[in-house]
């Protein structure tokens, strides 16, 4: 007869995301999944398979998580130049705020130490980034609809500035010791939406 699991799969999924998220990829051993999770190995590797295929369901499940509330934050009824300033400001207040900070974005992370060598892990942000654009696109081009953009104005262009502005964010606001850096970044890139 097989065992039953003696721990919640989804918890601990949770749990190693933020680990993963806190330390990253290289810096987590198994046997810190191993004490973080309070689970043994061989349940990790049953459950989740490797430390990689662990890395990339948290990679997967934050993304889900933020991709889902960005969805929300873009697609409400009415105009869509505030919910479009909203979203650039919030990230901006995240890059800058000390939890967050020191944390960064998961994603984003992940870019910058796996992106260049671990094609499944880029796959993964590139699907991410892809998503973040297509939602500050459709936005822009409702705003471009609705008149609340300027006719000359290029939503394609204008999401994809956004979106390296929002990543870049993240970046600057892990190390600038000047919060104010991130938020004046962020407000001289939404001027152009004027």
């Amino acid at each position: 007869m097989a065992r039953t699991k003696e721990f919640d799969p989804d918890a601990a999924l949770q749990s190693a995301l933020e680990l993963f998220w806190r330390r990253g990829y290289e810096a987590t051993s198994v046997a810190d999944l191993v004490a973080h999770l309070g689970v043994g190995r061989a349940s990790i590797y049953a459950t989740f398979g490797n430390k990689h295929e662990l890395y990339l369901k948290a990679l997967d499940r934050y993304s889900e998580s933020r991709d889902a509330s960005l969805l929300g934050e873009l697609s409400q009824p009415g105009p869509a130049l505030p919910a479009v300033r909203a979203v650039v400001r919030r990230f901006a207040a995240e890059a800058s705020g000390e939890e967050r900070r020191r944390k960064g974005c998961f994603v984003t992370n992940t870019a910058a130490e796996l992106g260049a060598r671990d094609a499944a892990a880029a796959r993964r942000v590139e699907a991410s980034w892809g998503l973040v654009e297509t939602l500050l696109r459709s936005a822009l081009v409702r705003a471009h609809a609705q008149g609340e953009l300027a006719a000359d104005r290029d939503p394609r262009a204008l999401a994809r500035m956004l979106l390296v502005l929002m990543q870049g964010l993240r970046v600057v606001g892990k190390a600038a010791g000047d919060p104010g850096v991130v938020r004046d970044a962020a407000e001289q890139a939404l001027a152009l939406l004027d």
